[in-house]
């Protein structure tokens, strides 16, 4: 099958509906193309939101476990399969805070530098996603939601809309609140002063 795509990347609707009508019915491979066609989207916006590279992997792929466990209870009622697909990671993400916050101790991250590595690029390139995850930690809870999706996981305004159930009005508000904060939180941090 060709598959034609948009502009913004994604699949125009006919096709992926045809691709999850068809995963629906048993073709595997047609839930492959979906699997290929979200997975790199669905990482990013995993690991923005818990930051943690290596959870985030084994978190995608829950994402889509649970997909294809439950792809034939999918129903097409005007949101792209996207949205349901983003919907399980976010509710994965929730689970996952959840049970953190009941956790004693913290997992420690360990970062590998390759030997052609430049340490001191590797060092400030962590230094900037740290101070990035830090800031985001400071705004509500559907702003980072919109910054996460919009930007790590490369959905347009009318996909976020669909995915968080709001008003394209609604999303471009809070991104472009969530960026003015996000601004300022960083500039205080780079200045090392408090307005």
């Amino acid at each position: 099958m060709s598959v034609s795509i948009c502009m913004n990347g994604g699949y125009l609707v006919q096709d992926e509906q045809d691709l999850v009508h068809r995963a629906q019915n048993g073709d595997r491979e047609a839930f492959t193309e979906l699997y290929e066609t979200y997975f790199s989207k669905l990482y990013r916006y995993v690991v923005v939101r818990i930051g943690n590279r290596a959870e985030a992997e084994d978190m995608t792929q829950q994402v889509f476990v649970k997909a294809y466990k439950s792809i034939s209870s999918y129903r097409w009622r005007g949101v792209p399969f996207s949205a349901w697909l983003f919907r399980i990671a976010h509710n994965l993400i929730v689970d996952f805070f959840r049970k953190e916050s009941k956790r004693p101790t913290v997992p420690l991250e360990e970062s590998l530098v390759a030997s052609n590595d430049n340490v001191q690029q590797v060092v400030e390139r962590r230094l900037d996603i740290e101070r990035v995850m830090a800031a985001t930690r400071q705004l509500t809870a559907a702003q980072r939601e919109v910054i996460s999706l919009r930007f790590a996981g490369g959905l347009a305004i009318a996909e976020v809309a669909r995915t968080m159930g709001k008003s394209e009005g609604a999303v471009k508000a809070l991104q472009h609140s969530a960026i003015a904060a996000l601004r300022r939180v960083l500039l205080v941090g780079e200045n090392g002063v408090k307005e």
